[in-house]
């Protein structure tokens, strides 16, 4: 059995015991114990998410310049980047169409009126929510600090800065490649970093199941087993939809690719942090066949701008919302939504909850009463696990494709 085989059994075996332990605190611990120790033993799932977000920063900026760089010439960044752009704005545009169908169809709003609201996590996330603006969103994205934006991981803003800088690396040329070559050899002692990390993946997988099953029980299923339900349909025909087109470009590989992602994929469903896997998942699509260029330039883009599954659940919580509230949207207030949501969604990061941030401010654009949020954090959590699992499948798959759509996918 091999590293990655040992570190994907651990994780599922992190999981059992997390259910088996939160379930042994929820029937049987006094709440005030349920409640000390749903809070300490998520300490681990901290731990685990904090390392990883102290690398995120410097991987991206080191890998995203020496990919810009290596590309040489211009033209070639330009296309490169164009074709990841036409892949997620195409994903983007599907996945936010699948929600607005799936929520006009069987509309779940019907079925979560009337439940008890989580008026602390409301408030944590209307704090949030109130800053969110086109003004808000533009300095979200255009940095005015490198050096605060590495400071804060924002991802979008170190994007923005990585593709300026290896840009004009590019175009200088040879002056440039001594900096390019100690990015290079620095990006390699950071996933060196990373191997490090993952070893704490179980731990981090088993305090984040065990801190929701000891605060929450299995009731929760019970109480919204049809809204869920009806959810997990919409992320089941947005996989069936991207291993469908990305089948039909990477052909009998796409099974590779999913093996190799198998490690990833469970730690960000666990966790439901996406950019908890950002090094792994780099290393893995590398081993896949992917050149480290086209990896290192358009996988970040992916983090800020191929979210599919947080923005087909903006949509159907959005609606469903409006829904509960006996509210009527005609067809063309939807899809302005879409599109406002089209745009609010580049901003999001890739950590829990951010999706529901977006999903606030979006409700009280369009009247729709923001406290309905409430309605849907109990089981948020649980639906947070499924959409980021799909946020790291469609990456993984829009970065393939652009490599293998650039003749730069080898075989492993």
């Amino acid at each position: 059995m091999n590293k990655g085989s040992r570190l994907t059994l651990m994780i599922i075996l992190a999981m059992l015991l997390g259910v088996a332990a939160g379930a042994l605190v929820y029937y049987q611990g006094a709440p005030d114990f349920k409640t000390s120790f749903s809070t300490n033993i998520k300490l681990l799932s901290t731990i685990f998410i904090r390392l990883v977000q102290m690398i995120i920063a410097p991987l991206v900026f080191s890998t995203l310049v020496v990919g810009i760089a290596k590309l040489g010439d211009l033209k070639a960044v330009g296309r490169v980047g164009g074709k990841a752009i036409l892949w997620f704005v195409t994903a983007s545009l599907a996945s936010l169409l699948l929600g607005m169908v799936l929520v006009n169809y069987f509309e779940p709003g019907a079925l979560i009126k009337g439940l008890q609201r989580d008026e602390a996590g409301l408030a944590d996330l209307a704090t949030k929510g109130k800053a969110f603006s086109l003004q808000n969103f533009v300095e979200h994205v255009i940095p005015k600090s490198f050096f605060e934006a590495m400071a804060a991981n924002e991802i979008l803003q170190i994007v923005v800065f990585s593709i300026f800088f290896g840009v004009a690396a590019a175009s200088i040329g040879d002056f440039a490649k001594p900096v390019v070559l100690a990015l290079e050899r620095a990006s390699h002692i950071i996933l060196k970093v990373v191997n490090y990390v993952m070893n704490f993946a179980p731990l981090g997988v088993f305090g984040a199941i065990a801190s929701v099953v000891a605060a929450r029980g299995f009731g929760i299923f019970t109480f919204y087993a049809s809204y869920f339900l009806y959810f997990i349909m919409g992320i089941a025909l947005l996989w069936l939809l991207l291993l469908g087109v990305g089948y039909l470009i990477l052909g009998a590989r796409m099974k590779e690719l999913m093996r190799r992602i198998s490690s990833p994929l469970l730690v960000a469903f666990s966790t439901t942090s996406s950019e908890a896997v950002f090094p792994k998942l780099t290393e893995e699509l590398e081993r896949f066949g992917c050149r480290d260029r086209i990896v290192s330039f358009v996988l970040p883009l992916g983090y800020s701008f191929n979210l599919d599954g947080s923005m087909m659940y903006m949509t159907f919580a959005s609606l469903a919302i409006a829904q509960a509230y006996g509210m009527h949207m005609p067809m063309g207030e939807q899809l302005t939504m879409l599109l406002v949501l089209m745009l609010t969604s580049k901003g999001v990061a890739g950590v829990p909850r951010a999706s529901l941030v977006v999903v606030l401010a979006t409700c009280a654009m369009f009247k729709i009463p923001p406290e309905g949020v409430a309605l849907i954090l109990p089981i948020d959590h649980f639906c947070d696990m499924f959409r980021t699992a799909t946020n790291v499948v469609g990456n993984s798959i829009a970065t393939s494709v652009v490599s293998k759509w650039e003749g730069e996918l080898s075989e492993s």
